[in-house]
């Protein structure tokens, strides 16, 4: 009995090939290289002039994606790029002034500056190792660069340059130069005496440390910072160059990896892989450090007077039998972002349980905080534009050096606010049941870009809108995803489209309202484009606690359908597949197809957890995955059976990862309601996962384990009634096969009971 159910594949895949001459599809066919549908762009860039636009293409038979472009006064014909222009498009550690009319780049140890779209590159600087970080300073008269650990100042109009810091890798009892030379061993030595080349580049070597030293002692400063072996990373200066700032991480001794056997390592022999740490891990501790520049002295951002630093969770009401003493929460500090005029400056904190995120502005003289806005989430913060618990999002100053700019959930979704930080008044720039993507200021700083879903979740649309706030213009009308790349002059727009059939195509249009865009590309091979592709309805059904679930509906043709159906659980949780676009899931998408042909019903539902809708739906699986978000999945089949005329005794379950967990949860939970179900590298047990997801949603198993028990379906094997099959491969290091096999265990304990 016990080996019927694990092995017997779900009725459902087992008539797909009863049945497979219903369909021109078949899962060979669809499980091929992706190349047999044709060839779509991504990535789009323009040229400088504006006259050219760059973009990943497989075209010709390239066995990756390629770099092509397409010249606007001949539309029709797509060139490859080949290496000699590519390279000329990569400019590395590229940075503008404030006008755009200038940029620096690094080209090998050379310091570039040109004047896009005209160019004339000149070198500024014929550095002598390598460097990073070039950046126009408030005058910008001045360029600082980064280099061996410290920061470097170039005039280009005088040419002179200097050392602005100096950090001293060690610990300063042993206050050893470290530009001393050491004496050459044996092999060095004969290298040096036989061969020439070698010996230039050494001699080359010595004449960069001298300039090295040179610069260093031309600052005549006693001054040194030493980083007692510390790692320093996220060094800046400030745009008036009194001030830099730089970030210590120190990780802490006790969190392990975790080993996931490598079988297929070239040595033949099986070996460990380092996967991520398991959730409940200790968070490394972060440090910002102000150098200041003036007083030749560095103290570092003083947190203790953040408000609700020490606020405990909602959820140890429900350990009353614990003691929780208040005390200042682990932290992770974001790296200062300075005003435009480098006389102010903001940072982001966030609590490592991710339940706080404090935007502050810093006192420079002092590294004082004066907290600006506050966002509290007890589930935890997140959402477009927000970032996660380890940093991101979206921040900045205006022009004005007076307001900044940041994304907030404060309403329930994600939209664009300012703040005068000063008087500390906040506005909402947008707002709606919608949700905000990639804000930026245009190039004459009057005006945000930024992407919505404001038309509807299923959609996306670029906009334009004044820099205080005001009406938003719709630029973008094609219904799907408009991934939209703006030219430098800002008067074109360059368009990645797809919809729900069509796979990503480019478009370009003029960046005016209601202007028609014109299509470039046309990559669907003849073979792709014979079959009719389903437009998947979006429908709503309501759930056990009133919510309107959205969800894509693949209904067979009334002669063809035979009663059953299927319900399809995407991965990732936070991730939308309920919309107007090609989906990441093509694959699944070609099954739906598929099945829907061989008169299958299915049923793709973005539930609790999904993106696009919103806070509460994110945060909707708080403390209990495998709640609303499978809920959701019983209440899908009850829409179907009560809509839709399936069979409530043929219903069938599957997806991977996240999908695969919530198949597991369904036949263990809900056994009378799925028949059959396919788990594909599904999670068994959330304790064993990765800390920077899971502890977002559970916390953590030793703080909060009633989260874990009843999340984690090794704890429900018992209730598994139907048929499961569960596919896991042996070599992955994100859902480890070791889970897969405790779920096995745990199936076989509970039903030879």
């Amino acid at each position: 009995m016990m080996q019927r159910k694990f092995l017997f594949l779900p009725l459902l895949f087992i008539a797909l090939f009863e049945a497979n001459a219903q369909s021109p599809l078949s899962v060979e066919y669809i499980m091929r290289d992706p190349k047999w549908m044709g060839t779509f762009p991504s990535a789009a860039l323009w040229g400088d002039d504006g006259k050219q636009l760059f973009f990943q293409y497989n075209k010709d038979q390239d066995p990756t994606d390629s770099l092509y472009k397409i010249n606007l006064d001949n539309p029709s014909q797509i060139q490859k790029v080949h290496w000699p222009e590519a390279k000329g498009l990569i400019k590395s550690n590229a940075s503008f002034n404030r006008d755009k009319s200038l940029r620096l780049y690094r080209e090998g140890n050379n310091l570039m500056m040109d004047s896009p779209p005209v160019g004339n590159p000149v070198v500024l600087l014929e550095w002598f190792e390598e460097f990073n970080n070039p950046k126009f300073l408030a005058n910008e008269s001045e360029i600082s660069f980064n280099s061996s650990g410290n920061i470097y100042v170039l005039n280009r109009i005088s040419k002179n340059i200097g050392k602005a810091t100096n950090i001293v890798p060690g610990a300063k009892a042993f206050n050893r130069s470290p530009l001393e030379a050491k004496k050459p061993g044996f092999l060095e030595a004969e290298n040096l005496n036989l061969l020439r080349e070698v010996q230039e580049r050494e001699e080359a070597k010595k004449l960069s440390r001298t300039y090295r030293e040179s610069l260093a002692n031309q600052s005549s400063k006693a001054f040194a910072f030493y980083t007692e072996g510390k790692n320093i990373s996220n060094l800046q200066i400030s745009p008036d160059k009194n001030f830099a700032t730089f970030a210590i991480f120190t990780p802490p001794a006790s969190n392990k990896n975790t080993k996931v056997p490598d079988y297929t390592a070239s040595s033949g022999y099986t070996e460990d892989l380092n996967s991520r740490t398991k959730v409940g891990i200790a968070p490394s501790k972060t440090e910002i450090g102000i150098y200041d520049l003036t007083l030749d002295t560095v103290y570092f951002v003083s947190t203790a007077n953040l408000p609700g630093i020490k606020d405990l969770p909602d959820y140890v009401k429900d350990y009353p039998e614990k003691s929780w003493e208040p005390k200042e929460r682990e932290l992770t500090l974001s790296s200062l972002n300075f005003s435009p005029d480098g006389k102010r400056a903001i940072m982001q904190i966030r609590s490592f349980d991710n339940k706080d995120r404090w935007i502050a502005e810093v006192n420079l003289q002092t590294g004082v905080l004066k907290t600006l806005d506050r966002q509290r989430d007890e589930a935890w913060v997140g959402g477009p534009g927000i970032g996660g618990a380890f940093g991101g999002g979206v921040l900045g100053w205006l022009p004005d050096n007076e307001h900044i700019y940041f994304q907030s959930e404060a309403t329930g979704y994600s939209h664009l606010y300012l703040l005068n930080a000063s008087t500390g008044k906040k506005i909402a720039l947008t707002n709606g049941k919608y949700e905000v993507f990639d804000p930026f200021i245009s190039r004459d700083k009057k005006f945000w870009y930024l992407t919505t879903s404001e038309v509807d979740p299923g959609e996306r649309h670029f906009y334009r809108m004044p820099l205080m706030g005001g009406k938003m213009e719709k630029l973008t009308s094609m219904t799907g995803n408009n991934e939209v790349t703006l030219s430098p002059d800002e008067k074109k727009l360059a368009i990645l489209f797809s919809y729900s059939n069509q796979p990503t195509e480019l478009f370009i249009q003029d960046a005016k309202v209601g202007a028609k865009a014109t299509q470039l590309t046309a990559g669907q091979s003849a073979e792709f484009k014979a079959y009719s592709w389903k437009d998947p309805q979006i429908v709503h059904f309501t759930a056990e606690d009133g919510a309107q679930v959205p969800a894509r509906l693949y209904l067979p043709e009334p002669a063809k359908k035979n009663g059953a159906a299927v319900i399809f659980v995407h991965g990732a949780g936070y991730l939308q597949n309920v919309h107007k676009w090609w989906s990441t899931y093509f694959r699944e998408y070609m099954f739906h197809n598929l099945l829907t042909d061989l008169g299958y019903t299915v049923l793709d539902i973005d539930y609790r957890a999904s993106s696009g809708y919103g806070r509460d739906w994110r945060t909707g699986i708080y403390r209990h995955m495998g709640g609303k978000d499978l809920s959701d999945q019983v209440d899908g089949v009850k829409f179907l059976v009560n809509s839709h005329g399936v069979d409530a005794g043929r219903i069938g379950i599957y997806g991977g990862s996240y999908g695969g967990f919530i198949t597991l949860m369904g036949l263990f939970k809900a056994p009378e309601v799925f028949k059959s179900g396919a788990a594909l590298r599904s999670v068994t047990d959330w304790a064993h996962y990765n800390h920077g997801y899971t502890a977002n949603i559970l916390n953590t198993p030793e703080e909060d384990p009633i989260a874990y028990r009843r999340s984690s379906p090794i704890y429900f094997a018992e209730g598994l009634k139907g048929n499961l099959l569960m596919a896991h491969g042996m070599d992955g290091c994100k859902c480890p096969f070791s889970g897969c096999c405790q779920a096995f265990a745990a199936i076989d304990r509970t039903q030879k009971r």
